[in-house]
């Protein structure tokens, strides 16, 4: 009995040490959520499915609803189920810088992997791939990328479209009159009134764009790529803990199915705020990374 008072006492010493340098081990975006008690999700305005506002002007989408579930395993790692969660809009100029200063903990919207953007952030696992493409009236007599020589093109300031295009113009010896936006929407509104012959951009995305006008049946998304993409949720570089858990969670969701219901939900049926079906069926590019999942960047 004398031998077994101070073991107890040495036992329940150990655990409490063993919890204070599990604490003490916390670090990057998880020690910074931990001491504020906050963990912020960056959402996009107009990136229809995967980020976007709702008529009530609450940010829903199939990238978000990812955020939101590794919001979730945050909860659990942490012990903390009564986590704060925050929504901060984002752009495609600024989410970036946002990643970088900690306004924002993670970006699930619409943001390429590339290995240029992996040197200013980190990047977790790929949840969708896409092919840069543009979107024109059926009407136009566009059918390639090589039809946009001599016209105006909107394109989103902060996206890779720009680089794809001025590579293209140089290596196929063409012009074309860049009109730069700040948002999808904005882009598609000049295709849709004729100050500019072709928005663009990733072709999920003008899949998006055009279903939400009001005479969707009379645009089409040219047959060409300027690129294949992946998508990847973001967060600060160098956060090994971080990347760890947001890997977990996605590949998780990949594999028993959650992720598969989601695109679904986004892709395949009707969705808000207009109740219109995208009819995009899971890519080619899309099931190879859901069946080999990998945070590889372009």
């Amino acid at each position: 009995m004398k031998l077994s008072l101070p073991l107890t006492g040495l036992l329940c010493a150990g655990m409490l040490l063993t919890s204070a340098a599990s604490a003490a081990e916390l670090t990057g975006t998880l020690k910074r959520i931990q001491h504020s008690g906050t963990m912020t999700l960056g959402y996009r305005e107009a990136s229809v499915p995967f980020s976007y506002l709702q008529a009530d002007g609450t940010p829903t989408g199939y990238g978000f609803e990812v955020c939101k579930a590794v919001s979730e395993a945050v909860k659990k790692e942490l012990n903390m189920p009564n986590l704060t969660i925050k929504y901060q809009a984002v752009t495609s100029a600024n989410r970036i810088p946002l990643i970088q200063n900690g306004t924002v903990d993670i970006e699930c919207g619409s943001t390429t992997n590339s290995k240029a953007r992996q040197r200013e952030a980190g990047f977790g696992i790929n949840y969708f791939g896409v092919q840069v493409t543009a979107a024109v009236w059926k009407d136009s007599g566009i059918n390639s990328i090589k039809d946009l020589n001599n016209k105006n093109v909107a394109v989103t300031s902060g996206t890779t479209a720009v680089a794809l295009l001025k590579k293209f113009e140089k290596d196929n010896g063409i012009k074309i009159r860049y009109l730069m936006t700040k948002d999808f929407a904005e882009s598609m509104q000049l295709v849709a009134k004729k100050r500019a012959a072709a928005f663009v951009i990733d072709d999920v995305l003008l899949a998006g764009q055009i279903s939400n006008l009001p005479n969707p049946q009379d645009f089409k998304i040219v047959d060409a790529s300027l690129s294949v993409e992946p998508y990847a949720p973001m967060f600060a570089k160098d956060d090994p803990a971080f990347k760890a858990l947001v890997d977990k969670t996605i590949v998780g969701m990949m594999k028993d199915g959650t992720l598969d219901k989601l695109y679904k939900k986004w892709f395949e049926s009707p969705i808000p705020p207009k109740n219109a079906n995208l009819n995009f069926p899971m890519n080619s590019v899309t099931k190879e990374l859901f069946a080999n999942p990998n945070s590889d960047g372009i």
